[in-house]
């Protein structure tokens, strides 16, 4: 298990593999998972936080059960690119995700990180757009954050895989 860029996470995730999209916050983690394809990320729940073991495995069990392979962690950039606090706590995480690898099994996933500036409000203002109340907001935001997230960093790999089968097929890219 390491941290790897996302183009590099997905060359070395395995066939039929699904990602899992984490909004990581103080009280809550939001997750997402994607089908096989790296196509669409759908948002499946939260866990509540308490102590990191309990929270990762928790999060390694909902990772056996969809056969997840990697992880995309939503990293809280500031608005001006600098990194702070936040970012500190979702780094470390990871980082003590990666000294846990019994939690895991045989199968240890590989991390990615995605910045996820604006999520949440993107997804508030989504929500607020369907007329959802205050209270399922507040209900479902973090997993569709995560969800989000997740989309943001299957759309990039998308496009990144795009722009190589361009630059391979004698053609210029569009």
């Amino acid at each position: 298990m390491s941290i790897r860029n996302l183009v590099e996470l997905k060359a070395v995730m395995p066939r039929h593999a699904r990602l899992i999209g984490l909004d990581i916050g103080e009280k809550t983690i939001g997750m997402a998972v994607c089908d096989p394809g790296f196509t669409v990320a759908s948002p499946i729940g939260t866990i509540r936080r308490t102590k990191f073991t309990q929270d990762a495995q928790e999060l390694a069990r909902v990772m056996k059960d969809r056969d997840v392979r990697g992880l995309i962690i939503g990293l809280p950039v500031n608005m001006d690119g600098t990194e702070g606090p936040r970012c500190d706590s979702v780094r470390e995480f990871a980082r003590n995700l990666l000294l846990r690898p019994e939690l895991f099994g045989k199968v240890e996933p590989e991390i990615a990180f995605w910045d996820e500036r604006l999520s949440t409000s993107a997804v508030d203002r989504m929500m607020i757009e369907w007329d959802m109340t205050r209270k399922r907001r507040d209900e479902v935001v973090d997993k569709m954050a995560a969800a989000y997230i997740l989309q943001g960093a299957l759309d990039f790999l998308k496009k990144a895989a795009e722009e190589a089968e361009g630059e391979t097929d004698g053609l210029p890219p569009a």
